[in-house]
């Protein structure tokens, strides 16, 4: 069986959030006062279409928003990790699972050469539509009461589940408070990675009655690297066949 590997996306893979590294692209890199002060809790994605809406209204144009983007770095170690998943496809799978959007993960995926390491993306459609702005839509419905309303990343993560063969393991990598809900729905084998100082770390030390995986915390992609590959050579013992490299 194969190790599945999922990653949250901004500052997890990516080592900033790609929604506020978007405002780069304005002439003074700052949003008014009134639109800052439009959001809601848990309604992001309306929020980030008022942004979108507005960065259009700067004649800013969708080749200059891509161009920004495929500056954001990547979060140290994240390279050699994905260019190990990526040589490894038939001991690991690899999904991305953010409330980021599929154009954005996209363009800094390509940019970075390492698209094929990642086997499937679920995150908020978007599109650039007649007015060429760049549109962002809810990923799905859900009733879960502690996730923002355009998505649950558990319902995610259970649905992928269920469409798959069994994985003898699977790693959960991220940072943010909405990475809390996937985590609680690991198995006894499995393995949630909080980012080092960032929210999920707190969350999960403040609620670990109920969690079932192990956890690890990271502050670099090697570190996850180093997991993914020690856990591949005790799969690899027990079968009995040779470790991948």
């Amino acid at each position: 069986m194969k190790t599945l590997m999922v990653f949250d996306f901004d500052h997890t893979l990516i080592d900033d959030n790609s929604d506020m590294w978007v405002i780069r692209c304005l002439p003074d890199q700052t949003l008014p006062d009134k639109l800052n002060n439009s959001y809601r809790k848990g309604h992001w994605t309306e929020f980030m279409g008022r942004v979108m809406d507005y960065i259009g209204e700067q004649d800013v144009s969708v080749e200059r928003v891509r161009a920004e983007m495929e500056r954001i770095p990547l979060t140290a170690g994240m390279s050699e990790l994905l260019t190990f998943i990526s040589r490894n496809k038939s001991d690991v799978d690899c999904v991305v699972i953010s409330d980021a959007n599929a154009l954005f993960i996209d363009w800094i995926l390509c940019a970075t050469g390492l698209r094929s390491a990642v086997d499937c993306v679920f995150t908020n459609p978007a599109r650039v539509n007649a007015l060429g702005r760049v549109e962002v839509l809810h990923h799905h419905t859900h009733d879960c009461r502690r996730c923002p309303v355009n998505m649950c990343k558990r319902k995610v993560l259970e649905t992928y589940l269920a469409q798959e063969d069994e994985y003898s393991r699977v790693f959960y990598v991220g940072d943010g408070t909405n990475d809390f809900c996937p985590a609680s729905c690991l198995r006894g084998g499995d393995v949630v990675m909080p980012r080092k100082g960032y929210a999920l770390e707190e969350l999960l030390e403040d609620k670990r009655d109920g969690l079932h995986a192990s956890v690890i915390a990271w502050s670099s992609g090697t570190q996850i690297l180093h997991e993914l590959q020690a856990s591949l050579s005790s799969t690899t013992r027990t079968n009995g066949s040779e470790a991948p490299s």
